[in-house]
């Protein structure tokens, strides 16, 4: 009994750190900024208002349209990253020895890029190879791509895409490979062929992968900022502007910190719904496969 009592003393003493870690930088703050959601606070002073920010919400135009953006990013860009994703996937495990390796790798490293210098990168690549290009063909595709709300928008998906991708190629490529070898020889010698093999042996298998990989491109496009800042710094005129960036603007530009908090509280709201309601379809999928 007391040994007992002693491990049970240790298992707590080990958990302590981790557990006052998670109340002093996540549970406290999130509670502090739900209160401060509430206040006029301007990052100084800071008084009770009630409702007032929840109310002028949802008649700040500007932050409607950026919910507006950021749901249609998300939508198209998690569409994209996970079909290429997994066509990437099928390559390279369709392909053996080092030249497998050597696409993996090369699909993988605009992942290792940080999100800042991609942007810069690609922002060198749209204004002035782009332009180079644009001038010396006279397409005038290639004109002005981070000039319109229109070309902007899909400069940010474009790179996203090209960021992500690799890394979900990763995870459908573990369960790619988990599928045995013997399944495959046995389908081949009976005929099948390569979409009867991916819908019917390949297909089932990754169904899993679906619900990680839909989790992790869906979070990281709404909370996409960086690329939006070094791309488009949200314009022309805010219209490429996402949620992640509006919030921050009206916190460290206007110096509204409480109207910005009443933001990211139904920003959380949001993703929380999403979240959970793309987790309920994917597991669903699942049990249907």
């Amino acid at each position: 009994m007391n040994h007992y009592k002693n491990m049970k003393k240790t298992y707590w003493l080990f958990l302590a750190p981790v557990l006052v870690s998670l109340l002093l930088v996540i549970v406290l703050p999130f509670i502090y900024g739900i209160y401060t959601s509430f206040t006029n606070s301007n990052g100084l002073t800071m008084s009770f208002i009630g409702l007032t920010n929840y109310k002028e919400l949802f008649s700040d135009q500007r932050f409607l349209e950026s919910i507006s953006v950021t749901f249609w990013f998300s939508i198209i860009s998690v569409l994209l990253v996970n079909i290429i994703g997994l066509a990437l996937g099928l390559l390279v495990t369709s392909i053996k020895g080092k030249f497998a390796t050597f696409l993996r790798t090369t699909f993988f490293i605009p992942n290792l890029i940080g999100g800042v210098i991609l942007g810069f990168i690609w922002q060198f690549i749209f204004i002035q190879a782009f332009s180079a290009i644009g001038s010396a063909t006279g397409i005038p595709f290639f004109d002005n791509w981070l000039a319109t709300s229109v070309s902007g928008f899909w400069a940010l998906v474009i790179v996203f895409v090209w960021q992500m991708s690799g890394y979900v190629m990763l995870i459908y490529i573990s369960f790619l490979t988990s599928i045995s070898s013997s399944v495959i020889d046995s389908a081949k010698m009976d005929g099948v062929n390569a979409w009867q093999m991916f819908w019917y042996i390949q297909f089932p298998t990754v169904a899993p992968a679906f619900t990680i990989s839909l989790f992790l491109t869906l979070t990281n496009a709404f909370r996409l900022y960086d690329l939006n800042l070094t791309l488009t710094n949200g314009g022309p005129f805010g219209s490429t502007e996402t949620l992640a960036m509006n919030i921050y603007n009206t916190a460290f530009q206007e110096y509204s910190q409480g109207y910005a908090q009443t933001k990211g509280v139904l920003f959380f709201i949001i993703v929380t719904i999403v979240t959970v309601f793309q987790l309920y379809l994917s597991r669903k999928r699942e049990m249907d496969v």
